[in-house]
């Protein structure tokens, strides 16, 4: 199996490991079914013939979501297979792919066809990224994309050069230390943005968080965020 059910109605996919300026990255895809039966797919890893049939067989895929500008590598694929299906993005992914067909940019609030499935935080305040967070209300889970990174010393060692291992710990992306890049961190300028949203997010019912990149949380997601939002004060 591909997918892997991780509570009511909501699945995640493992991708490919990528290249991201020579540093290995795992990749991965939350899936979610609606009471009608659409699919929602956040953050589309590569699209292989037996993720698509796994996910055909769950219903029709009415929406694909690129959490942020970084996370649009596979859209192409995906919106070849399911031509019907939204695409939905950030307005900094929909300048950044011109050749994609977007929806309207997602802000702070859910569009009307997720609104009561689903409730967002926009994560703003840097000049060079923003991100959407996202909480499936049924299953009590928050979905990060680069945010919050976390990498397991088995990861790293495996396939992080001897060189790259200390630049994980130094820019506060390790499973003992998780949390968004340091370098992304030092761009929020606008923290107060920022900060309104975490509030936001920290004010969610949450049991467990599915990352992008690293280990997710499998329980006790709110002190888990708490611990990982900290480097942005009070």
């Amino acid at each position: 199996m591909v997918l892997e059910k991780v509570g009511n109605s909501i699945w995640l996919a493992e991708g490919e490991i990528v290249n991201f300026y020579s540093f290995p990255y795992p990749t991965r895809s939350v899936v979610i079914r609606f009471d009608n039966n659409d699919i929602w797919v956040w953050s589309p890893v590569k699209l292989s013939v037996g993720l698509a049939g796994e996910i055909d067989r769950l219903g029709p895929v009415a929406h694909l979501v690129s959490p942020n500008k970084i996370h649009h590598m596979y859209l192409q694929d995906w919106t070849a297979r399911y031509p019907a299906a939204s695409l939905w993005g950030l307005q900094s992914t929909i300048d950044k792919r011109p050749d994609l067909n977007f929806r309207t940019p997602l802000f702070d609030s859910p569009p009307s066809e997720w609104q009561p499935f689903l409730d967002q935080a926009w994560f703003r305040g840097s000049p060079f990224m923003d991100e959407i967070v996202f909480l499936h209300r049924p299953s009590r889970t928050v979905i990060v994309a680069d945010l919050i990174e976390n990498f397991t010393r088995c990861f790293l060692q495996t396939h992080w050069a001897w060189w790259q291992r200390p630049l994980a710990r130094l820019d506060g992306i390790t499973a003992n230390n998780p949390g968004a890049p340091r370098e992304w961190r030092l761009s929020f300028i606008n923290r107060a943005a920022a900060r309104q949203a975490r509030d936001k997010v920290l004010a969610w019912d949450c049991e467990r968080v599915i990352m992008a990149h690293g280990e997710w949380q499998r329980s006790d997601g709110h002190n888990f965020l708490s611990r990982s939002f900290a480097w942005l004060g009070d």
